[in-house]
């Protein structure tokens, strides 16, 4: 089962220059259905999210923490 880290994109002010990170709010799991073979995504969140935009990515080598 694949799966990726579900994060929030948070923008910030360094020294005059915006920059990104992304904050982990859960994952995302591909499945796929027994009968149909069709693929389907699960979004597991850690919390509640109240946001207008969400990114997944593939999860990094040294864990779930993505920054």
């Amino acid at each position: 089962m694949t799966h990726y880290t579900l994060t929030v994109p948070v923008k910030y002010d360094d020294n005059g220059t915006e920059k990104t990170t992304y904050r982990r709010v859960g994952a995302v799991f591909e499945n796929t259905k027994r009968d149909t073979g069709e693929t389907f995504l699960t979004l597991k969140l850690d919390f509640p999210v109240g946001v207008t935009e969400l990114v997944a990515f593939q999860p990094s080598a040294k864990g779930d923490v993505t920054e």
